[in-house]
């Protein structure tokens, strides 16, 4: 069927309402619009559903959240009469529509004879994925787009271990989406039906509690932070999310004093009014925060998405605020983790970090100059997920911290997903170690760039919008298989990893065992000096991500190489 097709399907469907069909016809005459809503279905995969809200098979809609939920509901119905008791916890977001998307898909599983524990009311990204493995569900099903546009919102899948789906599951999904009619394909129940037959339950504050004393469990050093508490200022900030419902009160339970909450954005705001961007990784984003930090003489801001999974700092130093990236974030935390387990005795023998691929390499040398084994994993916290599962069937490694260069972090293995709850927690203890030493974080952070050198980080976003975008994207890539550039930034690059197939191409021609980490569409190239720089197509957004790690003996030298390689990166596009 043509986009055309399904275009006209849709609009003289008598399922859609008023309002959904007065919004198609609004663009019956702009074929570029239709197509794009048309011409292909929204992509479902490990991370489930991401894209614009919208009428259409290629936008976030009612219709979707129906087909993929049927597909869902099939995959654990494969489990079973258990699998269906055992069934599937909801959560969702502040986002537009995220209320309403969450109980479409209550209705479809409950259509399908699943049970379901729907939170009362929003709620952050890592407690659905504790509440998963603390109800013992199959699976997990969270309504939110995270840190994207307003215009955004999404529908993330977990399994039974409170990690997203593995791409076997999704795969199994995709099938069974592929033979439901989007229209009308989905089985479902009315939600009061639903409720009085019970397949349908509330769950709340019991959850939260649960969920609370594991995050404060991770704390190692109370003392120091009640040392503080007297002293130091915190600012916090939840973008308007769901972060205001958990993050003050793990905040005060830990026995910070002296907290004071950006009230306009503890208001949850699909609309994000007060924002620029709902991403704590753009410092711009910090701008009504910092007026509250100025005017409280604040120490520290923290700042957590509209999910709450994804979290990021500014340390008052020197008289100035200054925004941490998520790879210094990452880095401090590791340290002071380490430190602090090592002070309170609770450090395991077999103690393990993972990362990402395309996260600081500091890491690294922090970790294997500490004895703690630190092991790399694809980007996405799914695969940091399968690496703590794996750990724990073999008993081999006690993972005390995972973390990705995106601002995500997870202290500790319960949880199975970025967890922005915890990680203020930590930066909080950590915040209240260095001051009460007459220290910031970013003297810390000097601290440990004068022990294993000064690391400079850059992403470079290369932007491919519309239905060309997915085929440059794959241009792209296939061009540097077949022809690799010879030099970047100025320097010769000596090895090449596909990360396709694990295979090494050493520039020298030198042979190289095959990598044991394969099967991401990703390209290594490794730099005379050691620099990395990293190409990758993003799996949620239409574009592809270039990362920079660089290191030199000085600040200076390290950026003008970062930045060297920046402008090497943006020229990639010219291959095209």
């Amino acid at each position: 069927m043509t986009y055309k097709e399904e275009f006209n399907r849709w609009l003289s469907s008598a399922l859609l309402s008023d309002t959904e069909r007065e919004e198609l016809s609004a663009v019956s005459g702009d074929d570029i619009e239709a197509e794009s809503r048309f011409y292909a279905p929204l992509q479902f995969g490990t991370a489930g559903l991401r894209g614009i809200m919208g009428m259409g098979t290629n936008r976030m809609n009612r219709f979707v959240v129906r087909k993929t939920t049927q597909g869902l509901a099939e995959l654990i119905l494969r489990e079973g009469s258990a699998g269906a008791e055992r069934g599937v916890v909801i959560c969702y977001d502040s986002r537009l529509m995220s209320r309403e998307f969450a109980f479409e898909a209550a209705c479809v599983m409950a259509g399908n004879g699943v049970h379901i524990r729907i939170f009362e009311d929003m709620r952050p990204t890592p407690e659905l994925s504790f509440a998963v493995r603390h109800w013992n569900a199959m699976a997990g099903i969270n309504i939110t787009a995270s840190h994207n546009p307003k215009e955004y919102n999404g529908y993330k899948v977990y399994w039974e271990d409170g990690a997203q789906l593995s791409a076997e599951h999704a795969d199994e999904v995709t099938a069974v989406m592929s033979r439901i009619d989007v229209l009308g394909g989905a089985r479902w129940m009315e939600l009061s039906e639903a409720r009085r037959v019970g397949l349908i339950e509330t769950i709340g504050r019991e959850t939260d509690e649960a969920y609370l004393e594991t995050v404060l469990s991770q704390a190692s050093d109370r003392l120091a932070v009640n040392e503080a508490a007297d002293s130091l200022t915190i600012v916090y900030t939840p973008f308007h999310g769901v972060g205001r419902l958990l993050v003050p009160e793990a905040l005060r339970r830990l026995g910070v004093r002296r907290l004071v909450c950006v009230e306009e954005q503890m208001v949850p705001d699909g609309t994000f009014p007060t924002l620029v961007s709902p991403n704590p990784e753009n410092p711009e984003g910090f701008e009504l925060a910092l007026r509250y930090a100025e005017k409280n003489k604040a120490q520290l801001i923290l700042a957590t998405d509209p999910d709450s999974d994804r979290f990021a700092a500014m340390v008052l130093h020197k008289n100035e605020y200054r925004h941490l990236s998520g790879n210094q974030m990452g880095v401090l935390m590791l340290d002071y983790l380490i430190g602090a387990k090592r002070r309170a005795g609770t450090l395991p023998k077999n103690a393990a970090v993972i990362k990402s691929i395309v996260t600081t390499e500091m890491a690294r040398a922090l970790a294997e100059s500490e004895g703690i084994h630190i092991e790399d994993t694809f980007t996405g916290f799914k695969y940091l997920a399968e690496k703590i599962r794996e750990y724990e069937t073999s008993g081999s490694y006690s993972v005390i911290f995972s973390f990705e260069e995106a601002i995500g972090y997870l202290v500790g293995d319960f949880v199975r997903d970025k967890d922005a709850v915890t990680a203020s927690v930590i930066a909080a203890e950590m915040a209240s170690y260095y001051h009460n030493k007459k220290m910031t974080m970013i003297d810390a952070l000097e601290e440990l760039y004068a022990k294993y050198g000064y690391y400079s980080e850059k992403t470079v976003s290369l932007v491919m919008p519309g239905i060309d975008g997915l085929r440059k994207m794959k241009a792209l890539m296939a061009g540097l298989r077949a022809k690799p550039p010879v030099s970047l930034g100025g320097m010769a690059v000596t090895r090449m990893l596909d990360y396709l197939d694990g295979s090494v191409k050493r520039f020298d021609g030198a042979r190289e065992e095959p990598s044991a980490l394969f099967g991401a569409d990703v390209l290594r190239f490794t730099l005379e000096d050691g620099d990395t720089f990293i190409v990758r197509p993003s799996g949620t957004e239409p574009k592809i991500k270039v990362y920079i790690m660089a290191r030199a003996a000085s600040e200076s030298e390290s950026a003008q190489k970062a930045q060297a390689l920046s402008a090497q990166a943006y020229s990639l596009a010219e291959r095209l």
